[in-house]
């Protein structure tokens, strides 16, 4: 059975793990320094822990999960001998990744939150001089806690991380401000709550299985001159849609300026 070492013992990895054991596809080994961790990812997944990354055969596969801060430390002591290295560290090209590890063999992988309950998306980009063999198994790994996109160019991984990366805290922002708003019409805060998460719950599925866009979905509950018109014209005109558009065009520019930065400080360091 190959051998997955996960670097770094934090939400994601768990999340990782927990959907990969399901297919005991992998002889799993977490390293991480907090003991607490260890025990907790042992009893929980019954995978193996350490502190150390052990000396890495060609065969065997890293799966970079600590903070891309953290990185350069994390990784001064492993030796991967060619083995296939997989990062989740967002900021962190393959050219910085390959400077540290001395290995070009990289893939690198924007996953999101809901991977903890199976339902993730994952931005995923090979180098063209990786063999299929290698996309195989990174998509094996990450199709185990949700949905792989193959991107075509690194840069790539900034969009993504500005739509799917950071797009659940978008969800929970608006599912907050709609329980808000039902609050400032006098319904307590669990029913508030209850009443945001239905209609967002339902409002997917209902998206999901009738196949239609977004914009004809929401003009299908839009009679003009009725209720949802007048909630839907107070949205255009405090421009809602093009406010998104510019905190996705943030999250993008930040993505990019941290990998600059990070770059700069490893080349530096």
């Amino acid at each position: 059975m190959q051998k997955l070492y996960f670097l770094g013992g934090g939400n994601m990895c768990q999340a990782i793990v927990s959907g990969l054991v399901k297919q005991a596809s992998f002889d799993i080994t977490v390293i991480d320094n907090n003991a607490d961790k260890r025990a907790h990812l042992e009893q929980a997944y019954g995978v193996h822990t350490g502190t150390v990354v052990p000396d890495l055969q060609a065969d065997d596969v890293l799966l970079l999960a600590v903070k891309p801060q953290d990185m350069a430390a994390a990784t001064a002591h492993v030796k991967s001998n060619g083995a296939l290295i997989l990062s989740i560290a967002a900021g962190l090209d393959i050219a910085t990744l390959s400077a540290m590890l001395n290995n070009p063999r990289i893939i690198r992988i924007m996953p999101n939150t809901p991977a903890q309950i199976g339902m993730g998306v994952a931005g995923v980009f090979a180098p063209a001089s990786l063999q299929a063999a290698d996309k195989h198994i990174a998509e094996q790994i990450m199709s185990a806690v949700g949905q792989v996109y193959w991107l075509a160019e690194e840069n790539r991984l900034h969009a993504i991380t500005g739509i799917s990366g950071s797009g659940p805290a978008y969800v929970f922002y608006l599912m907050d401000a709609l329980a808000q708003a039902a609050q400032a019409q006098g319904f307590d805060a669990a029913t508030a709550r209850e009443l945001s998460l239905a209609t967002f719950k339902g409002a997917v599925a209902l998206a999901e299985q009738s196949g239609l866009p977004f914009a004809q979905l929401q003009k299908n509950v839009t009679s003009k001159g009725g209720t949802t018109f007048a909630a839907i014209t107070a949205f255009e005109a405090a421009h809602i849609a093009a406010d998104i558009q510019a905190g996705v065009d943030a999250c993008v520019a930040r993505s990019e300026e941290m990998q600059s930065q990070l770059a700069k400080a490893n080349h530096d360091g």
